[in-house]
């Protein structure tokens, strides 16, 4: 249990090239071996970005999830994050139900407002200002949330989303979360009123800022009648395991361990994630070596001992 009593998850963050598929495959498979608990995708543009050196194309979310969800019998899936601009609410609602379905009950939707807003347009999507994609996801979340939920045909009016009488479902087989990837307080707040996980990464959100966005969603989470324990907090975690300690999981792995459990002590993160490594000794040790020492590490002493 942490501070807001989510179980502790790890998992992995990969951005996969069209090339690598079948070996993400594979890797996810070995990743459920070695006792991890998740494994998630990024969803980017497709178009080249101006600027960018990579220049090969990526393999499409939804198809690798749902690949890897047929190879795995344990192993949750999730996106981090789906591009809400390249996909229309009303699709990913009814492609996460269905893959949730196709899973047994283990996906999990994140969802973001969108960035490299020059591929985005490049592909036909809009080109959004910061406060219109803040309207356009909570717009995007209560359009998803209804064609989850039984009942009559679903009619909305909005500035960005619109539907007419449209039928509901298919329907997830357990109660589906929405993650959000969020940095300002404008979305940190929109996580407290209406969604069900926050989805930050490292190299965008330090640990010592991560207090401070708790602050704010719990606030939000309490204003609009929430418990602040309804939110899963979850981190992207970059780093590189080495002999010398020199930073934020700069080290060898007890180094990782006291590191991530301090986080999920004193900022409740339950959810864990590698953030975009897909080499497999490295993988193998975050599952094996790091984990467990989290779950059942010195930290984990503090929060039994009388204050």
């Amino acid at each position: 249990m942490t501070a807001y009593g989510h179980e502790l998850l790890f998992g992995t963050m990969w951005d996969v090239v069209a090339d690598d598929a079948v070996r993400i495959v594979d890797l996810a498979v070995r990743a459920e071996e070695w006792g991890l608990d998740l494994v998630t995708l990024t969803d980017h543009p497709y178009s080249v970005i101006q600027g960018h050196p990579d220049r090969r194309p990526r393999i499409d979310v939804v198809p690798l999830l749902t690949a890897i969800a047929m190879r795995t019998h344990r192993l949750r899936v999730a996106t981090n994050v789906a591009t809400l601009p390249l996909r229309p609410p009303p699709m990913l609602a009814r492609w996460a139900a269905s893959l949730d379905r196709l899973s047994g009950g283990r996906f999990e939707l994140g969802l973001g407002t969108g960035a490299m807003w020059d591929a985005i347009a490049a592909e036909g999507g809009p080109r959004r200002t910061p406060g219109e994609s803040v309207e356009a996801l909570t717009e995007a979340i209560a359009v998803i949330r209804a064609l989850w939920t039984p009942g009559p045909l679903v009619t909305r009016t909005g500035k960005h989303y619109c539907l007419d009488g449209v039928l509901p479902g298919p329907f997830p087989l357990h109660k589906m979360e929405i993650w959000l990837g969020a940095y300002q307080p404008r979305m940190q707040r929109l996580i407290g009123r209406g969604a069900d996980g926050w989805l930050p990464s490292s190299p965008y959100l330090p640990p010592a800022a991560y207090a401070q966005g708790n602050k704010i969603i719990d606030q939000a989470a309490v204003e609009a009648g929430r418990l602040p324990s309804a939110i899963r907090r979850l981190y992207n975690v970059a780093g590189t395991f080495g002999n010398r300690e020199e930073g934020f999981l700069q080290g060898p792995p007890r180094l990782w361990a006291d590191q991530l459990g301090e986080l999920a002590l004193t900022q409740g993160v339950s959810t864990f994630l590698l953030y975009l490594i897909d080499d497999a000794d490295t993988v193998r040790r975050f599952a094996e070596e790091v984990a467990p020492a989290v779950r059942f590490g010195r930290w984990w002493q503090r929060k039994l001992s009388p204050v």
